[in-house]
This record gives structure tokens, C-alpha cells and sequence, in this order.
């Protein structure tokens, strides 16, 4: 059907929701807007769907909601009866319509007479994921677009371990969705029925007092949170988002009592008015949080996304002025200090693992080696991580002591089975009081770093591809690098070549090796000085992101490496776009 098709079937249903009516009815002069909306339906996969809040077959709206969720439906219709009683564990963020959408999904589900467990008000997307694993839960669904612009929500399906759905069962539920055409035709249940027959149940305390308990688990050296954490100043923001409901009471839980919360951004609240992106990747996020540190003299500042699952930070220099870290140097001196805390206690295994992702730093790497422990790298998605996870408690051949992602996404316990940034806002607070005490700074510590393993510089760039075209235009992109692959990157020569789809490493003399992951639309160079450039489209967004790690004796050159090699990237993409 055209999208001209889609939006008459649209128009012409008697039963639409008022508001969404409105909408739909505000659209009618705009064919640009209605084309967008109605051309095609919203990509669903691994990680859900995530997309414009309105009307439409490709928006987010109560329609696809319910679309989607009976697709999770007819997937756990599948299953033997045991496993689909188990049901559903929703958490929802502090966007516009999340509410509704947590609690259409539980409609949807009561109709297959699938029991839901709703929380009673916003919940970090870890807490989440702890929520699925602690009530034994078939599935978890989060209504959540993390930390995308106010107009955006998004819909995250979770399996039984409490990690994103494994390609298998999601590829199922992808199909099942796009079975449910008819969107106007889904069955819900009353939601005030299911409460009378316990079919949906609410749930809040009952998880929050166990997560908490867990995550207080994650502190090394309680004797040094016990004598630094109380005079240590602390700023932390979460940015409107769901981290005030859990990440005050664990950082008082930890013993950390000397912090103050930024008053303005600890409302929740959908327009996210004092920052143009709710996400602590950018230097927006901390205008606020810095202005409140140098006033009170904090020694780190924390950020976390609107559903708590990334984690930024600044600290503070010698100046007074703060620097922001990247997710790199946050992960580096997490690592660093995890292995010293653990081995200073006795406390790591001989058979530790750290595990990140293929476009996350090599530092890490040097530092676990510095100790010994082994890395292991994965593709970029945290589902990865948490199949490796489950791995090694199957297999018993390996201990878990810490996963990451360039994107600040960090995990140190595995009772949760996606990154979590309460976990990681505890520790490293803990790390803070761990340079503190020793008179340094976390400025002084990734300082530290960099003068026992070199200086690491890393960066991610993007380009675009919005509209209709967008798809083509990406695949186009990936399809130049193939065919027309470049020879080398600002004069130095590529030593390897990796194309994940194929699963083949490619060396400069011609000779092939097999790349032991999952085949994935991902490209990775290795250059002959030991930069590495990668390149893959984004699975949530429509445009193709570029990634560049590259280290030196000072930190001046490896910076001046880093732009030549920024600079060589673009001028052979513009090439070929």
C-alpha cells in the first residue's frame, strides 16, 4: 500500500482515539509530515522500536503500541503454559505518553490472559531488567527512548535472563508484529477487571528494596566509602529522567550523604526544558550541574539519562574548572579500580573476563592485562554482553567483573543484564573517594592512566540520513566501503580489514582468517600505526556512525592523530556518498 493508501485507512476509522484524531487531523497540509508517518511501519528488532511520538503507521502512538505488544503476545502464546504465566514485568521513563503506552501494553497482554506487572511510577530501564530476573518474569517491556530528543519514545523488549531479546526469539516477535496488520482490530482487556483478577498487578517497593540491596553489593571498600564518602561533595542530575526515583536512595544507601541534586532537572518532566538533548554525552547536559559544583566545590559531577541507564561525569581540575570524561575514560578508571580494589582484597578470581564492545577503547584492554585478566570483545549492543554473561555461568569457565560500551553505558554486577548507570554512579563515586583520599582528583587519575599505558584518544561521528531515502542511502554508504574499499586512512597503510557481515579478517598480503562473532553490518580497519577506524549504521537512528581509537607516547600527538584520521574519514565518505 502507498502511504497515501495507509493514511485514508487512518482517516476513514470511526473508532480513533480523540487525541490521536487531532493529530491526524493538524497533519492534513502536510504531505511531507504524512509521508513520514504512513509510508511504512516502524522498524522493529532486537532492541524494539524507537521513533516520533504521533499518528501513524511508522510513529509512536497507542496503535503501535498495542501492535507491537501483540506481537510479544503471539510469541508467548507459542510457549507451554508455565513460561507464559510467568508474564511481563513493564517499566515505563518520564516522557510524554509512557505511562499510557505501559499500561496499553498490559491491556493487550490481559486480552491473551498473560499476567503483567506494572510498576507504580517511572523506573530506571535496569531496575527493569533487575525486575524481569527478580520476579522470574517470561518477558520485560520497557516504554523508554533513553536519551533522545523530548519528541521521541521508543518500546525495548527484554528475555527471561533480563537482557535484550536474543536474534532467535526476536526475529519471532518481529514477524508476529508485522502479522497484526490491522492495528484498529488489536483486543485489550479492562485494565480495572485485570486489577480484580490480579491478571495485571502493580508493583514498586516490593523490586525497589531488593534492587537497592543488590546494588549496595557493588561497593569494593566500604571502609573508604564509610571515612571519605560523608565529606566528599557530590553534584548529581538526572537529568528529569528516572534516576531520582532510585539513584538518591543508592547513593545514601552506599554511605555517600555529602551530595546535592540539581533542583531544576530533578523533576521528571517530558520537555526536558533545561537542556536541548537530555543526554550526558553532551556538554549541555552538565551547564547546570557545573554551575551548581563550583558553587558548593563538589569533586565530581554525575549525569544520568532519562532512563537511567547511562552515566556521565565531569571533574573537577586543578583550576577549578570542570572537563568532562568520554564513556572511555569513565570505563578505563572504573576497570582500573576494580582491579586494584579486588586484588588489594583477594577478591579477583583467576579466571576474571572483562567484556565491551568492538568500537570501545583499547585502554581498557591494556589496563586488564596490566592484571593479568583476559578482555573479550563483542559487537556494539549490551544484549552481547549479557550472552556472555550467561556463558560463563553456564559454562563456569569464566567470572563477569565488568562490561561497557564506548555510548557510557557500564555494568558491574550482573544481577542486572543491561548497562546501569545507578550501579555505575556508585562506584564511581567510590572511586572519587578512592583518589580523594590519596589528595588527587578523578581529573589526576585518568592522568595517571595515561602516564603508565600512553595516551588514548578516541571519537564517534556520524552522518545523517533522514527521510524516506534514508534506508538506501545508508545501505549505499556501507556498499562503497565494500566495494571501493580504501587503501589507506591520511597516508598510513591498513595492515587488516574486517567485515563482520562476511565474518572475515583481511590482512594487506591477501591472507584471510574467520571472525568469531555473530555476522553484523559493521566494518573495522586496523592500521599499521595501531589505529583502528570502524563503521556501522545505527540500529535506533537513521544515520551511520564512525568511530576512530588511536594512542600515542603525549597526548598532543595522539589528539593530532585524531583529527588527521577524523579529516581523511570525511573526505573519503564525501567521496562516495
Amino acid at each position: 500500500m502507498s502511504w497515501q493508501d495507509n493514511y485514508r485507512v487512518w482517516q476513514e476509522q470511526p473508532t480513533m482515539l480523540p487525541d490521536i484524531k487531532r493529530e491526524l487531523d493538524a497533519m492534513a497540509d502536510d504531505p511531507q509530515a504524512l509521508e513520514a508517518a504512513f509510508s511504512g511501519p516502524m522498524s522493529f528488532g532486537t532492541a524494539g522500536m524507537r521513533g516520533v511520538m504521533g499518528p501513524g503507521i511508522g510513529q509512536m502512538n497507542v496503535y503501535t503500541v498495542r501492535q507491537a505488544t501483540e506481537g510479544v503476545a503471539r510469541y508467548l502464546d507459542t510457549l507451554d503454559d508455565a513460561t507464559k504465566q510467568r508474564g511481563v514485568a513493564i517499566s515505563f521513563d518520564s516522557r510524554y505518553h509512557s505511562t499510557e503506552f505501559a499500561h496499553e501494553a498490559a491491556r493487550v497482554l490481559g486480552a491473551h490472559h498473560i499476567p503483567s506487572f506494572v510498576f507504580d511510577d517511572l523506573r530506571p530501564t535496569p531496575e527493569l531488567s533487575f525486575a524481569v530476573r527478580h520476579l522470574q518474569t517470561a518477558m520485560g517491556i520497557m516504554i523508554t527512548a533513553s536519551h533522545n530528543p523530548k519528541q521521541y519514545n521508543g518500546y525495548k523488549i527484554y528475555g527471561p535472563d533480563g537482557g535484550q531479546m536474543p536474534p532467535k526469539a526476536s526475529d519471532m516477535i518481529t514477524d508476529f508484529v508485522r502479522s497484526a496488520k490491522d492495528v484498529f482490530g488489536i483486543k485489550v482487556a479492562d485494565e480495572q477487571q485485570l486489577r480484580a483478577d490480579h491478571t495485571m498487578q502493580i508493583i514498586g517497593e516490593n523490586v525497589d528494596q531488593p534492587y537497592l540491596q543488590n546494588v549496595a553489593s557493588v561497593t569494593i571498600n566500604a571502609d573508604l566509602v564509610k571515612s571519605v564518602g560523608k565529606t566528599m561533595k557530590l553534584i548529581y542530575t538526572p537529568l528529569h529522567g528516572t534516576g531520582k526515583v532510585i539513584g538518591e536512595r543508592a547513593l545514601r544507601k552506599a554511605g555517600f550523604e555529602n551530595f546535592t541534586m540539581v533542583p531544576e532537572q530533578a523533576i521528571a518532566d517530558p520537555e526536558f526544558p533545561t537542556v536541548p538533548f537530555p543526554n550526558p554525552e553532551f556538554p549541555q547536559a552538565f551547564d547546570m550541574a557545573i554551575a551548581l559544583g563550583k558553587k558548593e566545590g563538589a569533586d565530581l559531577l554525575v549525569a544520568t539519562d532519562p532512563d537511567a541507564d547511562r552515566l556521565g561525569a565531569a571533574v573537577r581540575q586543578p583550576n577549578g574548572d570542570y572537563q568532562l570524561l568520554t564513556g572511555n575514560q569513565i570505563a578505563s578508571i572504573l576497570l582500573a579500580y576494580i582491579l586494584k580494589a579486588r586484588k588489594q582484597a583477594g577478591q579477583l578470581p583467576a579466571n576474571s573476563r572483562v567484556v565491551k564492545s568492538i568500537v570501545s577503547t583499547e585502554l581498557a584492554t591494556k589496563i586488564a592485562a596490566a592484571y593479568g585478566v583476559e578482555m573479550k570483545n563483542v559487537l556494539t549492543g549490551f544484549k552481547f554482553i549479557a550472552e556472555q554473561i550467561h556463558q560463563y555461568e553456564t559454562n563456569h569457565d569464566h567470572t563477569f567483573l565488568f562490561g561497557f560500551e564506548e555510548s557510557y553505558g557500564y555494568l558491574i554486577k550482573p544481577f542486572v543484564r543491561d548497562k546501569d548507570a545507578i550501579q555505575s554512579t556508585v562506584l564511581l563515586a567510590e572511586v572519587a573517594a578512592d583518589y580523594k583520599q590519596r589528595g588527587m582528583t578523578l581529573y589526576d587519575g585518568i592522568e595517571e592512566l595515561y602516564a603508565t599505558y600512553g595516551y588514548f584518544a578516541e571519537k564517534t561521528t556520524f552522518e545523517e540520513f533522514p527521510g524516506v531515502n534514508g534506508a538506501d542511502q545508508m545501505a549505499h554508504l556501507m556498499s562503497e566501503f565494500r566495494e571501493n574499499a580504501p587503501q589507506d586512512f591520511a597516508g598510513t597503510a591498513i595492515d587488516a580489514a574486517e567485515d563482520f557481515s562476511t565474518g572475515v579478517k583481511t590482512t594487506a598480503d591477501g591472507s584471510t582468517s574467520k571472525i568469531d562473532l555473530p555476522a553484523a553490518n559493521v566494518l573495522k580497519y586496523w592500521l599499521h600505526d595501531g589505529t583502528w577506524i570502524c563503521i556501522r549504521p545505527s540500529g535506533t537512528e537513521p544515520k551511520v556512525k564512525f568511530y576512530i581509537g588511536t594512542s600515542a607516547k603525549t597526548n598532543e600527538v595522539a589528539q593530532k592523530q585524531l583529527a588527521d584520521y577524523e579529516t581523511a574519514l570525511k573526505t573519503y565518505v564525501a567521496s562516495v556518498k
